[in-house]
């Protein structure tokens, strides 16, 4: 690292120079990582008081609190920020989704937000929560379950096919896929993602086996694998308007995403000890510093998650024995680096659609209510985004207490709908009004056809939800 790197990053030249390149020669000697310097020269500059006893950094710190007047770090400084004002759409939205949300607007790395009609409470971010920074990325406000996606494949066969050959659909669903926090394939599916370099993060380089063994594998909680019928209402990539046999799919980058999420939000949030505890799950890391190892990791499960969804689609595919005639995907636990307003922001959509202008994507509903194939309508009050489902209205363990089989099973045979497996706590009932949602966000994106599930599967009740 160079003076004029350092001069860059906000230290002063002169005296503290020196004792900053003496600072990283010695940090570096420890066995610290370029990256992890890096994050702490940052993290210093936003808060020296915090580093002054530091063994490596104590004597950079007070080298530069006693150098000028130091306004203090944006940690300590938050407050006198006033927050974002944030568009919402839709009515049915808990207040706890809206204090995090306001949370979110009191970051000093926040320059816009927007909040979806299925939103409800998650961790830090609101799941359906938008949130645009200046050149940070918080993990938690991607999400969990890194890169959750949508993917359907569409046959040249008519919806009827189901009701005509049930038995034989269930068998493909039952063959070709694989539920559970713990769910792998024997052997081992393959796809040429296995062949980028997973040596970007130590985390994803661990588990790259893992990853090579659930390829092709979905996750519990809200994940799914559906049959269904798609009526095309406008025409889509050169598919008529008419009636279609599909395949849906839902699931992330399983339990290595999991472990990238989990290792990164604690390590930006040991970089931001100062923040107030509601703040804690909103702590960002600098793109500048440790953020670009996470970014690497964040888009290498991308594309995995994409895989996952392909190895499921093409072996389906191949069951069913039918060239596709379209297929869509889209993520929607992600950050994008896009212009706004002028300037290039990182736009964090946990559980939110892309919706740029002409961009397709996929809203679901629940088991027994329809989904969408939207395209985007480019709002940019919304930065270019969308609901990525209905949105749940009732908590896991609620649901668990006050529903029954019985009542659900009944439910879905006046849906006409089969279920193979799921957990209760995903039941219909758990569910806003998709159509509600649609109507709420009619300003976002222009339904092209819908989907209605007709033959689900989903991991069995009693595990732990990847979502």
């Amino acid at each position: 690292m160079k003076a004029r790197e350092l001069h860059n990053m906000g230290f002063p030249k002169g005296p503290v120079t020196l004792t900053a390149l003496a600072t990283v020669g010695n940090a570096r000697v420890s066995g610290q990582s370029n990256a992890q310097v890096r994050s702490k020269l940052h993290a210093l500059l936003r808060s020296p008081e915090r580093f002054k006893d530091d063994p490596l950094y104590g004597k950079l710190a007070n080298a530069l609190i006693e150098s000028k007047p130091f306004s203090g770090s944006p940690e300590h400084e938050w407050e006198e920020h006033p927050p974002l004002e944030y568009k919402v759409w839709g009515n049915d939205i808990d207040e706890q989704a809206h204090q995090q949300m306001r949370n979110a607007c009191r970051l000093p790395i926040s320059v816009a937000a927007a909040l979806m009609p299925d939103a409800h409470v998650g961790y830090g971010l609101p799941i359906g929560g938008v949130l645009a920074t200046d050149n940070a990325v918080i993990p938690y406000a991607v999400g969990v379950d890194i890169a959750c996606r949508m993917m359907m494949t569409v046959f040249p066969l008519p919806p009827k096919e189901l009701q005509e050959d049930t038995d034989r659909f269930k068998r493909i669903l039952e063959r070709n896929t694989r539920f559970g926090i713990g769910a792998e394939w024997k052997p081992r599916r393959d796809h040429p993602v296995m062949d980028e370099d997973w040596s970007v993060s130590p985390i994803t380089a661990k588990n790259k086996d893992l990853a090579h063994r659930q390829l092709g594998t979905s996750g519990s909680g809200n994940h799914f694998v559906e049959f269904g019928e798609l009526e095309v209402l406008e025409p889509v990539k050169g598919l008529a308007p008419g009636k279609y046999l599909a395949v849906l799919s839902h699931s992330g980058s399983r339990g290595t995403g999991a472990k990238v999420a989990d290792h990164y939000s604690r390590w930006a949030m040991s970089q931001h000890g100062g923040l107030p505890s509601e703040l804690r799950h909103l702590s960002w890391l600098d793109l500048a510093g440790d953020g670009a190892e996470y970014w690497a990791a964040m888009e290498l499960m991308g594309k995995y998650a994409s895989a996952n969804h392909h190895v499921i689609h093409r072996q389906i595919v191949e069951a069913v024995g039918e060239d596709p005639l379209l297929q869509v995907e889209n993520h929607h636990n992600f950050a994008w680096k896009e212009m706004h307003n002028g300037r290039e922001v990182i736009v964090h959509r946990k559980g939110a659609t892309p919706a740029a202008p002409g961009v397709l994507g996929i809203i679901p509903g629940s088991m027994a209510s329809p989904g969408y194939v939207v395209e985007g309508k480019g709002n940019p009050e919304s930065l270019h985004s969308a609901a990525h489902g209905a949105g749940r209205r009732m908590g896991r363990n609620v649901a668990k207490k006050s529903l029954d089989w019985k009542d659900v099973n009944r439910y879905l045979r006046e849906k006409g709908v089969t279920l193979l497996s799921a957990g209760l706590d995903e039941a219909p009932y758990v569910y806003k009004d998709i159509e509600e949602v649609m109507a709420a966000q009619h300003s976002l994106v222009r339904p092209l056809a819908k989907f209605m599930p007709r033959l689900v599967k989903m991991a069995p009740g009693g595990e732990r939800p990847e979502d």
